[in-house]
């Protein structure tokens, strides 16, 4: 892989030549937190968007996963793309089955929409509370949303930073069904693992039986940069504390990344300081997203 095949004019966040990971992750090992972007030629960026990437498409998403040793996928819908879902639909359809996808739905979203997205691989809908990449969309909307997709037995996943907690707690409650947090809650690693801040998060993981977690994005967290050893603490806290209701992913394409350009392949390596043991690695890479996105599989 090289920069000249990716580019298309927007902004390249991706390694351009990720290493082969020196842990080998067990056969069925899910993806559950990556993204697609365009190619903008045939999937055109939103008008609204708050950045524009180059593209990162289903080819080189599926090339990735086969070279770091992964099996599955589960594709976010990114800000980038809005409210128009056709380019992760697209790769859900020609994955063979191997990718589910998180949507991002207006409010009025039609029934047969919704199942159309469900036929093709859509098993969640995300709602986003980071004021610099969305708008802001009043909550009673996206309780009406998580609503309405439960006939259909989805998920809801939720994007906040740490400073949000606090004031989303009570919405996080009231959510129905299974509600699935990103890069766990991006806590401020540079606060200890079990301060008061990271507490909060940990104490309301006790509280609801019904949230789980993604245990990614090292590299928007770090404050000490690769190999990301002042975040592998807070993950593999949640990895041993909450065995059964966590999820890992690459991130890849890595948006809106302005530090440094992560190495997939690093990441992967780190599965094995944060989930130390083969049963810890087989709950969190394939057991739980299995029960999650593949129920019948």
């Amino acid at each position: 892989m090289n920069d000249s095949d990716k580019t298309t004019g927007g902004e390249v966040t991706w390694h351009p030549d990720p290493k082969r990971p020196d842990f080998t992750p067990p056969s069925g090992a899910v993806d559950a937190h990556c993204h697609v972007f365009g190619p903008a030629g045939e999937f055109p960026f939103a008008p609204e968007r708050k950045y524009t990437p180059g593209d990162a498409g289903k080819d080189m998403l599926f090339a990735l996963r086969d070279h770091l040793g992964l099996s599955r996928n589960v594709i976010v819908q990114a800000s980038c793309h809005g409210k128009d879902n056709s380019a992760m639909i697209d790769a859900l359809r020609t994955s063979g089955g191997l990718a589910r996808g998180v949507a991002v739905v207006a409010h009025d979203i039609a029934d047969d929409e919704l199942d159309m997205m469900h036929e093709a691989g859509v098993r969640g809908v995300r709602f986003n509370f980071v004021k610099r990449l969305v708008d802001a969309t009043p909550r009673e909307v996206f309780m009406r949303t998580a609503e309405r997709v439960q006939r259909l037995g989805w998920h809801v996943v939720v994007y906040f930073e740490a400073p949000d907690l606090a004031d989303l707690s009570p919405f996080l409650k009231e959510l129905p069904g299974i509600v699935v947090v990103d890069h766990m809650g991006r806590p401020d690693v540079s606060q200890p693992v079990d301060g008061p801040e990271f507490a909060r998060f940990v104490t309301l993981m006790e509280e609801l039986p019904t949230l789980w977690t993604k245990v990614s994005c090292p590299e928007r967290l770090t404050v000490a940069g690769p190999p990301y050893d002042d975040v592998v603490p807070f993950q593999r806290h949640l990895v041993e504390r909450f065995s059964g209701r966590v999820l890992w992913g690459t991130d890849w394409p890595h948006p809106n990344m302005k530090s440094h350009r992560p190495d997939d392949g690093l990441l992967v390596d780190t599965i094995a300081r944060i989930a130390p043991t083969p049963a810890l690695q087989q709950a969190l890479l394939i057991d739980n997203p299995m029960r999650l996105y593949w129920p019948d599989a």
